[in-house]
């Protein structure tokens, strides 16, 4: 394997295993520089990885970003996304509180649920496509229970919930997109 697989095989793992873009990159650069100096060396690539590229990448991103943190992450997240949509809810009918209907409710937690499963399996953050999948999967279900539960509210939220939604979230949003915006300059580059 040339230096180049290597890393792109170790880059498709890190993705698939949800590691930040910001640590993702870091990863990248450090394993290129120890594929350079193997090179100069003149050992090869596989020197360094073993002979096992999937094996080595899943063992770095275990030790880069443990299960339990990027559950927090993933939770704190899913919090964030809910409060958008509560505020969006809200701002839209000019409200302070949004009613929640089964309908709702299902639609919501069937589009999160095929999203978050259809970027796993894809193994990166393309959001159009799974987002697209997740509502050709949630306008069915939302349609069903809405027909089979009625359209009662099961409750309301009131718009102070959706700030409360949206704290925990927050630091990884403000993470990732200045990940982005540095990531951005060292591509053109």
């Amino acid at each position: 394997m040339t230096n180049a697989q290597i890393l792109a095989a170790c880059r498709s793992n890190w993705e698939y295993r949800g590691i930040d873009d910001a640590s993702m990159r870091e990863m990248l650069d450090e394993l290129s520089a120890h594929l350079e100096d193997a090179e100069a060396a003149g050992r090869t690539g596989q020197d360094v990885v073993g002979h096992d590229v999937r094996t080595f990448a899943a063992a770095w991103a275990r030790a880069r970003a443990p299960l339990p943190r990027r559950l927090l992450r993933m939770a704190c997240l899913g919090s964030f996304v809910l409060g958008c949509l509560l505020l969006l809810a809200c701002l839209s009918r000019w409200t302070t509180e949004t009613a929640l209907t089964p309908g709702k409710i299902a639609f919501w937690v069937v589009l999160g649920v095929a999203t978050v499963v259809w970027e796993l399996r894809r193994g990166s953050l393309g959001m159009l496509r799974s987002w697209a999948i997740g509502l050709c999967a949630a306008l069915p279900v939302a349609l069903l229970t809405g027909r089979l539960a009625g359209e009662a509210p099961v409750f309301t939220a009131p718009l102070w919930v959706a700030p409360l939604l949206l704290l925990p979230g927050l630091p990884y949003a403000f993470a990732d997109v200045r990940a982005r915006r540095n990531a951005a300059p060292a591509v053109q580059a």
